[in-house]
């Protein structure tokens, strides 16, 4: 399966001669899987139309920076948040001056601007332009800002010239963006992660559970698994596919999941408790179904379940990292706090559920990471992107433990 799969890409077409590319771009970017959303500059309608993009997309084509139909006509900030991946392309050279320089002056540099999601630019552009000095200390300055440069191709130009500028092909840009999400962080790395709720049956057709849809856990398994490592996912029942690589192990109630993250966290890289396991059960499920006794009141017993995460964390073969989320509803710092200290956890993931743009079921996510001595917070984005970025923290922190772990060792 693709690296693109399920990705939601952002393509943003300029206006060059090169803008007729952006259909089959758009058209491969389909085929490997991608969910994809095009933006239209001003001078890209003089050279392709929105109707055929929005054709070949399902989606709608952006053209307009002030939309009055997005919720406070704030549409550029929803596409920003929206996307896992944005590529320009094709970038112009004007287009390339504008990102380098920090311009927002249309819909195409202000979501560049906006987006916490990584971006590309393809250049395209005649061979004297693409030459220019200014025309590269604006690349530098991209490269600079971690922003992926693809391309240009060399040969004969739409000018009659013969040189680099052009853009490339559609499908070795595919291919890019593609290498941009195997940065291999974590190769070979065991990686055990919960998702999704529990559910603790009162009687054989009722149970307690919560509103977890299972989407982060699931984000972070891919992006585990993109980085290079080997993924056990135990899930509570979700309506979600199970990332491709992916070695998923299916429970229901919390004990069933404390049994399974037991036997697979022993010994693993990392251990990610992303599940929202309830904290008790039914003391005695009734057999069978309990019926209705008038207006009488229904009683349950109800006895706590086991904390799995504090399970792991006191294994005698703990993993390397053991690591937590916190979904609070009010004073989300410090409860989480206290819940990595309680719990000897390794760093702690917190998150406003109360929130509508971060609750349970949401797309998007913005959370605080936690560990000893360290704070830091991912601002709201795609729960893929908010995944991948937790993944970058934990890699560089396993490697950390790793470096510390061999000096012990020469000591």
């Amino acid at each position: 399966m693709s690296q693109l799969h399920q990705r939601r890409v952002l393509v943003a077409i300029s206006g060059g001669i090169a803008a007729y590319k952006g259909a089959e771009l758009v058209r491969q970017l389909k085929k490997q899987g991608a969910v994809v959303r095009v933006i239209l500059s001003r001078g890209a309608r003089e050279f392709i139309t929105p109707l055929t993009l929005q054709a070949l997309s399902g989606e709608p084509t952006h053209t307009e920076l002030l939309n009055e139909e997005a919720e406070a006509g704030m549409g550029h900030i929803a596409l920003a948040r929206w996307a896992d991946l944005m590529v320009v392309a094709p970038a112009t050279a004007d287009v390339i001056a504008r990102l380098a320089h920090g311009r927002a002056d249309d819909l195409l540099t202000t979501v560049a601007l906006a987006t916490p999601a990584p971006v590309a630019v393809a250049p395209a552009m005649n061979h004297q332009m693409w030459a220019n000095r200014a025309t590269q200390d604006n690349l530098s300055l991209l490269a600079d800002r971690q922003v992926q440069i693809i391309g240009p191709g060399s040969g004969e130009q739409a000018c009659g010239d013969i040189g680099p500028g052009r853009l490339l092909e559609p499908e070795d840009i595919v291919a890019a963006l593609a290498g941009r999400f195997r940065n291999r962080q974590l190769e070979n790395r065991c990686v055990v992660i919960t998702a999704g709720p529990t559910v603790e049956a009162i009687d054989p057709v009722r149970f307690l559970s919560n509103h977890s849809s299972g989407k982060m856990g699931y984000a972070l398994a891919r992006a585990c698994v993109d980085a290079g490592a080997r993924v056990k996912l135990i899930s509570g029942p979700v309506q979600l596919l199970p990332p491709d690589r992916v070695e998923l192990i299916s429970v229901a109630s919390a004990l069933e999941m404390h049994e399974a993250a037991l036997a697979e966290a022993a010994g693993a890289d990392l251990f990610i408790g992303a599940a929202a396991v309830a904290d008790y059960r039914v003391q005695h499920p009734a057999p069978e179904k309990i019926k209705k006794c008038g207006n009488e009141p229904l009683t349950l017993a109800l006895i706590q379940n086991p904390d799995i995460i504090a399970s792991v964390s006191q294994l005698e073969n703990r993993p390397t990292l053991v690591v937590g989320f916190a979904a609070e509803t009010s004073n989300i710092i410090e409860h989480a706090r206290a819940k990595r200290t309680s719990k000897k956890l390794d760093l702690i993931v917190a998150n406003d559920v109360s929130a509508e743009q971060t609750g349970f079921g949401s797309e998007q996510n913005a959370v605080h990471l936690i560990a000893a001595g360290e704070e830091q917070y991912l601002t709201l984005a795609s729960k893929q992107v908010i995944a991948e970025q937790i993944v970058a923290v934990l890699a560089k922190m396993i490697g950390a433990t790793a470096a510390e772990l061999q000096q012990e060792d020469h000591c």
